[in-house]
């Protein structure tokens, strides 16, 4: 029995040795992984540049834009102006209103950018990419206005772009062939505000606004900004607009909506952002968690 004993004593003292052994060994560090990293802004950019749902989604918003057109021809009390419409605006000859970028042309290659790079968003940059002139047309867009301006339609683009990028922008529209009327400046960037209800008022003044169309909240009404819940009572008193006067086409890549989740404050990091995401959003938990 002795003999067993000092046996076992020697097999643990053995053990704990391997162990000791095994703790102190250097443990190799595994590669750093390489290329970009990881990007909240893959899966849309990758959307809007691949699925054929992105492209039905915005072919059929423009489908309806085409009824809708022929509708607001028809009936000369139509207007999707109301704030900006004078009064005799019944008499006025018509015009729609669309905003340009993720409306009527695609900048998917620059957010693309910088998802593959990791580049924040700068003006300059931006500035750059549309100097290229290389934006594409969203599909249905190119067709819808062009149907529009051969029923006597004007069609004016309403964008936030800046102004020092004003012919750059005029240059692309019109080399894709979306209309342009002659004698006529119908790409109104921004001067001073990014509020768009000015501008629309340049055109009212003139014409009857027919239909408006955007893929952003601020190109419908200037009081776009706020809480989720401020960006939804504005919602709902303008309800009977939606789909009728008012057209949306989608983009999940940016815009009021996003900024809005975190109080519009761009002094907040990524991770900061990222966090106040996660705390709006209204998740399922399986039972027993």
């Amino acid at each position: 029995m002795p003999h067993h004993h000092i046996s076992f004593s020697r097999f643990i003292a053995t053990c704990a040795a391997i162990f000791m052994l095994a703790g102190c060994a250097t443990t190799p560090v595994p590669d750093a992984p390489s290329g970009p990293a990881p990007d909240d802004r893959l899966n849309a950019t990758l959307w809007m540049q691949q699925a054929v749902e992105y492209k039905a989604a915005t072919e059929t918003v423009y489908a309806l834009a085409s009824k809708r057109l022929d509708e607001a021809l028809a009936d000369r009390s139509w207007t999707a102006a109301p704030a900006e419409q004078g009064a005799g605006y019944e008499n006025l000859p018509p015009a729609i209103i669309l905003d340009a970028d993720e409306t009527v042309i695609d900048n998917s290659p620059f957010q693309a950018m910088m998802v593959t790079t990791g580049a924040g968003f700068s003006e300059d940059t931006w500035n750059d990419w549309a100097r290229d002139e290389k934006a594409m047309a969203v599909p249905g867009a190119l067709q819808f206005t062009q149907e529009a301006a051969a029923k006597g339609v004007t069609v004016f683009y309403v964008t936030n772009r800046s102004e020092v990028v004003d012919g750059a922008t005029t240059r692309n529209l019109a080399a894709l062939g979306f209309p342009m009327k002659a004698g006529e400046d119908t790409v109104l960037t921004k001067t001073d505000t990014s509020k768009k209800g000015v501008r629309r008022a340049m055109v009212t003044a003139n014409y009857r606004v027919l239909l408006l169309i955007g893929d952003n909240f601020g190109d419908f009404v200037d009081d776009y900004k706020g809480t989720p819940t401020e960006r939804q009572q504005v919602y709902d008193a303008n309800a009977e607009r939606w789909g009728r006067e008012w057209l949306v086409l989608p983009n999940p890549s940016y815009g009021s909506w996003e900024s809005s989740a975190f109080g519009d404050d761009y002094s907040l990091s990524p991770e900061e952002q990222r966090q106040m995401k996660l705390d709006q959003l209204k998740a399922w938990r399986p039972k027993g968690e």
